[in-house]
């Protein structure tokens, strides 16, 4: 990202209902739905979307969608550097389209590996994307609330926005998040390649640069495994530089019951953090008081949004592109397990900006749970 003023959005507290939307294609040229068929908001405040005490986890596929094509500044490291990992922003880049389907008709498409272990049962599965409609094109936002799935060695269906698009415009980006409840579509699906394309994102150069991607969450019971809660919670916040620290936004979740020593994880999803780009933080306190800073060796303390798709610190799933910098899309996952060595029954994570902000739009959290 470049230099984008943001506006602070609070974290909050907001209910929301859910319906599923899966409309079959006869082909990836189908039309999208109409205007007024997509609620919009510039803030959505986070609420919890799904949670469950069972035995099982939760899991996620995941990829960007855009990435570099050339550099156009000076002072930008190559291209195919910054795609294996070297810090680099996307506003320093001519951005364009990944596509790895081959298909005519597609203009992005990126593939991602759900790994539902053998013998699960998927109790809920919710499809996240969202991006930047205006780089060096504006991409028109009555389209945010479609994109194109295919499960593994399947075709493509539609998949509409089941609930308020998150669609914030200010002085450098248009930015946005859509999702849909996609439940009996993974249980038929399961695990293997998904496929998401046209994702509505803008490609090109400006200060602010490109960004888009998806992620597919889904928890699973199966009997073989501890345990656990699992809380699924989403929103579309923008953070400006800092300002979560000094206004205190915290997503709290209760009700956990973990004991001491449990192990857990916790997921983000957040759009335009950049690789190199200081001062985002996420911390978890526990009701104990004590407050733990998240990072790994991917995601460094003070730069922990900033561009990558990993798992404790590493790929953890196959993807297609697997590019390490991503360039204004992440989708992580941290170990909660220092978090609750004393056990808990509420956690509060806080989340900062950079110093040119970004967004956040999701949350997912597993714990161990008492017998």
């Amino acid at each position: 990202m470049g230099s984008s003023r943001r506006i602070l959005g609070t974290v909050g507290l907001l209910s929301c209902l859910t319906l599923s939307a899966l409309v079959p294609v006869a082909d990836a040229a189908a039309p999208a739905p109409a205007p007024s068929a997509v609620r919009e908001s510039p803030r959505v405040p986070f609420t919890q979307r799904y949670q469950a005490v069972q035995h099982g986890g939760v899991v996620r596929a995941s990829n960007s969608s855009i990435s570099c094509r050339s550099a156009e500044s000076p002072q930008a490291e190559p291209c195919p550097e910054v795609q294996k990992g070297a810090a680099g922003v996307n506003g320093d880049f001519e951005m364009f389209y990944d596509e790895v389907d081959k298909d005519p008709d597609t203009y992005n498409s990126t593939r991602a590996e759900l790994r539902v272990p053998q013998g699960a049962k998927v109790s809920y599965a919710r499809l996240y994307w969202g991006g930047n409609l205006r780089v060096g094109e504006q991409k028109p936002p009555e389209d945010n609330g479609r994109v194109l799935v295919a499960e593994p060695g399947g075709a493509y269906k539609a998949v509409l926005a089941d609930t308020v698009v998150g669609h914030h415009t200010d002085a450098g980006s248009d930015a946005y998040q859509a999702s849909a409840d996609v439940t009996p579509m993974v249980r038929k699906g399961g695990a293997g390649m998904w496929t998401v394309a046209q994702l509505n994102i803008a490609m090109g150069h400006s200060e602010v640069g490109a960004w888009g991607g998806w992620t597919l969450v889904v928890a699973y019971e199966h009997p073989q495994e501890p345990l656990r809660r699992i809380s699924l919670w989403d929103g579309f916040e923008s953070l400006a530089a800092g300002a979560g620290e000094a206004s205190g936004e915290t997503v709290e979740i209760a009700g956990l019951n973990a004991p001491a020593g449990s192990a857990g994880r916790a997921g983000v999803v957040a759009y335009d953090g950049d690789r190199g780009t200081l001062g985002d933080s996420l911390t978890v306190t526990a009701d104990s008081g004590r407050r733990i800073s998240i990072s790994d060796a991917e995601n460094p303390f003070n730069d922990v949004m900033n561009s990558t798709i990993t798992e404790f610190g590493r790929p953890s799933f196959v993807r297609q592109p697997e590019h390490m910098n991503n360039l204004g899309y992440d989708a992580d996952v941290f170990d909660l397990s220092p978090a609750l060595s004393g056990g808990a029954r509420t956690l509060n994570f806080r989340f900062t900006g950079e110093s040119q902000g970004q967004f956040l739009g999701v949350l997912f959290v597993q714990t161990d749970a008492r017998r």
